[in-house]
């Protein structure tokens, strides 16, 4: 998934979440402090089923491909 601050490009942060519901920072592109990306990170964990079903029926697929 991509994230920023303000307008979105295809240069945004960019964040894998894994297979276990964990999160890896690919990279921190938009440059969005530590502590913030932290937050960031966290919410997105606590959040992984709700972002999960809507990756399936956004792209209508059963299964989801993970990096890792």
């Amino acid at each position: 998934m991509h994230i920023s601050v303000g307008k979105p490009s295809s240069g945004s942060t960019k964040i894998w979440i894994t297979t276990k519901g964990g999160c890896i920072i690919a990279n921190n592109n938009s440059k969005i402090p530590a502590h913030v990306l932290e937050d960031l990170l966290e919410i997105i964990s606590a959040q992984y089923f709700m972002i999960c079903d809507a990756w399936k029926n956004h792209f209508r697929v059963e299964e989801i491909n993970y990096y890792c």
